[in-house]
């Protein structure tokens, strides 16, 4: 899933379970199972990272760190939310 290029970048990707595996997988078409993705994901050392990777560079598509895009869009909601209330500024 993961060019050399994108290795040296952030190296914590080497050690990705993805690394070899059809990048097709990780992109299922509309409606497809997201299954075996994230069974791959399930074992990986690096999950988090990619999760955070994905989160921060506002992946909109594949499985990354073991979320769909709809998973990730809710832990941005609910990081922002957290944020909002820790600083006093959310709504009642």
């Amino acid at each position: 899933m993961f060019t050399q290029e994108m290795r040296v970048q952030d190296p914590w990707k080497q050690y990705a379970n993805c690394l070899g595996v059809d990048p097709d997988l990780f992109f299922p078409e509309r409606g497809a199972s997201t299954k075996e993705a994230k069974r791959v994901c399930s074992a990986c050392v690096v999950r988090s990272e990619c999760l955070e990777y994905a989160l921060e560079n506002g992946e909109k598509f594949g499985i990354w760190g073991g979320m769909s895009e709809r998973e990730r869009r809710r832990v941005r909601r609910e990081r922002a939310l957290a944020r909002r209330q820790a600083s006093g500024t959310a709504t009642a």
